[in-house]
């Protein structure tokens, strides 16, 4: 079995050290880069240059792509299909569609939300190679981590490990992908 090395991996023990060291990163010109914190660091997303997701646009379209569906089943099945006169009432009415077509616009935009989130997030991933790393599991607690990914254009390992260490990264260590 080979080993393919998934990027260096370096521990911070504040928020503003590790907020420092993505500004240094990003401005060094890497773009395959990550951070792990205990909790969320007020201005990672501007450093990171992170835009909006689009989980709520999947969301929305699976919404109204149901509450359409749902409108034109009825008017498909009553006034097309089986146009069948009941007591005068017309084939269709936009009104009496409205309450099954909103029910439906509300799962779909449920459902929607739950596809996004797992297109966008690459899940179901069963196994990371981070989570061999032992002091990984300080990122729930404590500590801060900064990972660069070797699929990054401007990834060497050796220039990479510099740039870490002039960070003030601590437990620089390579993270192998067996995957």
């Amino acid at each position: 079995m080979s080993k393919k090395i998934y990027g260096l991996i370096a521990e911070f023990d504040s928020p503003a050290a590790i907020l420092h060291a993505a500004e240094k990163v990003r401005d060094a010109g890497y773009h395959r880069w990550d951070t792990f914190t205990p909790f969320p660091v007020h201005g990672m997303d501007k450093v990171m240059k992170l835009g909006n997701s689009p989980v709520g646009w999947v969301s929305l379209a699976m919404g109204a792509g149901a509450f359409v569906s749902v409108v034109g089943l009825i008017w498909f099945s009553n006034a097309f299909d089986y146009p069948l006169i009941v007591g005068g009432k017309p084939m269709f009415s936009p009104p009496m569609t409205f309450v099954p077509a909103y029910i439906m616009l509300i799962m779909g935009g449920a459902i929607g939300a739950l596809v996004g989130m797992f297109a966008t997030n690459q899940l179901p991933r069963w196994h990371h190679p981070l989570f061999k790393n032992p002091r990984f599991s300080l990122a729930t607690r404590d500590k801060f981590f900064l990972v660069i990914g070797s699929n990054d254009l401007k990834f060497s390992e050796s220039e990479t490990r510099k740039l870490l260490e002039s960070l003030g990264g601590a437990h620089i260590e390579i993270v192998e992908d067996n995957d």
